[in-house]
């Protein structure tokens, strides 16, 4: 189903070849895996954990979004998570910050995504 939207989902960051290519061209996989991300708490955490000033929690959370993000090919997402997380394991909390909306854009990107797919 996915393939048909390949080009929406590369217009949202998302790299459709790649994610074939990590699923072994298992695009029903991928596609239920994918949809599993809305659920994923790690973007909230990071947000609050940079609220909080707690740069240790955000670290992790940053990471773990980026990991998450790499392994869904949501490539604009893993790329500004990654920052973020360079940023944070250097202990540049305040750069984190600045980071933040480039993670939000992302993150809001992939979930449009995925509701355009569950649309139809």
């Amino acid at each position: 189903m996915m393939a048909e939207h390949a080009e929406m989902l590369a217009r949202h960051g998302i790299d459709y070849a790649d994610a074939l290519d990590r699923f072994g061209g298992n695009g029903a996989l991928y596609e239920r895996l994918a949809r599993k991300y809305a659920e994923d708490p790690h973007f909230d955490r990071l947000v609050r954990a940079l609220g909080e000033g707690d740069a240790a929690a955000a670290y992790h959370e940053a990471h773990s979004l980026k990991g998450v993000a790499g392994n869904l090919s949501f490539a604009d997402l893993h790329q500004a998570a990654a920052r973020a997380s360079e940023l944070l394991r250097t202990g540049n909390v305040p750069a984190a910050r600045d980071a933040l909306p480039a993670v939000r854009h992302a993150h809001e990107n992939a979930l449009a995504a995925l509701r355009q797919l569950a649309e139809g």
